[in-house]
């Protein structure tokens, strides 16, 4: 159990260096530079992004523990594979990227509206991307995080909150450290009218995660969710552009409440058609380097022992760290030619929509989320589960050894 606490919260660690994460973090950087020196704010935003991400993370450890409980088939990033939930992410997304704008503010203030403030609402602002920022991080799996979980999720349940708590402190640590230490913080760059060119900077990594978002529904729900989403979108930007238009006005002593009507009715359209057409779809098979062949247990069962080795790619669109490994991986001129010289079977495991058989192969190898390599022995031998980021010469050396060849 020590090891998995240990694993989980270095895994937490590297997590804010994942591609997954990087929209985000670029908020958490700027919550601590815009900090004039005023310590006890920036030990009170720090603390906020700790708590935000410590109840989302037991939140969503509770459910996923509850839902296994309850016999489902799940991993992390389980809520993902909802179409409905990458909607509304998308959205979030969405809007977060039109406050940087300036198109609308959060925790306006009138005696500091248009700026750059702290204000009272900065320790819920931070809790809120503490929050935000462990759901966008759930697509990806640092390393020694696989391990970790995948423990977790076969022990009693105060076992596992206990690791995923663990997994939280560590996610949390190095923003709420150099928010705590003044130390740290006084070697941050100083405050100045540069930090608004810099907000509407961090508005285009928010916007990109928001076009990834619509890209995973694409391929999980189909045309007509993607076009209710692209709709919701515009009418989200034009909600917020009233809302900001309201602001201004209340804050110069003009009617307002009309247009903060509005705009909360509109926000009410969006969301009501969202459940009804945010489902799943039947989709094409995940495509990659070779030709590959649907996987299923009984596949692999019947191609065991036969004299080829066998290479399982367990994916998933909206999975980061998948992507990253076959663009940087699995798609290589190298990888390419080791499975034809090796005549290895790819296999394709996509669980870029709910697929329990993938959730009950994932706990079967103590993997608690993906993506996951396994490599069967051409001989029948016991599998091998390869690290969750790869190289090519990881690959070709594994896909090797199965088929009892030499580099």
């Amino acid at each position: 159990m020590l090891t998995a606490l240990f694993a989980a919260f270095l895994g937490g660690i590297i997590l804010n260096f994942m591609p997954c994460v990087f929209p985000v973090i670029s908020l958490k950087a700027f919550g601590l530079i815009r900090h004039d020196g005023d310590l006890s704010s920036a030990r009170r935003e720090g603390l906020g992004f700790l708590l935000g991400v410590i109840v989302t993370m037991m939140v969503l450890a509770g459910i996923l523990l509850a839902a296994r409980a309850g016999g489902a088939a799940v991993g992390w990033g389980f809520q993902l594979q909802s179409p409905l939930v990458i909607a509304l992410l998308a959205l979030v997304i969405l809007g977060a990227a039109l406050n940087l704008l300036g198109v609308f503010e959060v925790g306006l203030s009138l005696q500091r509206a248009g700026e750059i403030s702290l204000g009272r609402g900065a320790f819920l602002r931070s809790a809120l991307t503490g929050a935000l920022a462990i759901i966008v991080a759930t697509p990806c799996s640092a390393p020694f995080m696989a391990s970790a979980i995948g423990y977790a999720l076969v022990q009693p349940a105060a076992v596992a909150l206990t690791i995923f708590f663990a997994l939280a402190l560590g996610f949390a640590a190095p923003f709420t450290l150099i928010s705590l230490f003044p130390a740290l913080a006084k070697r941050l760059p100083r405050p100045g009218a540069w930090m608004n060119t810099l907000k509407h900077a961090l508005a285009f990594p928010m916007l990109g995660a928001f076009a990834w978002l619509v890209w995973v529904l694409a391929q999980q729900a189909g045309t007509t969710a993607l076009g209710t989403l692209l709709a919701g979108s515009v009418a989200l930007s034009f909600a917020a552009w009233l809302y900001g238009i309201a602001q201004r006005r209340h804050l110069a002593g003009r009617g307002y409440r009309v247009m903060y009507a509005v705009t909360a009715a509109l926000l009410v359209a969006i969301l009501l058609p969202l459940p009804s057409v945010m489902k799943p779809i039947e989709t094409a098979e995940t495509t990659a380097s070779t030709t590959p062949i649907k996987w299923t247990p009984q596949t692999v069962a019947e191609q065991r022992g036969h004299g080829k080795a066998i290479f399982v790619n367990f994916t998933a669109s909206w999975c980061i760290t998948c992507q990253v490994n076959d663009k940087t991986s699995l798609s290589t001129q190298a990888v390419k030619a080791a499975l034809a010289r090796t005549g290895t079977l790819y296999m394709v495991a996509d669980s870029t929509k709910f697929n329990a058989d993938v959730d009950d192969a994932l706990s079967q190898f103590g993997q608690g989320g993906l993506p996951m390599y396994v490599v069967y022995p051409a001989d029948g031998g016991a599998p091998k589960v390869l690290p969750q980021v790869l190289t090519p010469s990881i690959v070709v050396n594994a896909l090797n050894q199965a088929a009892g060849k030499k580099a």
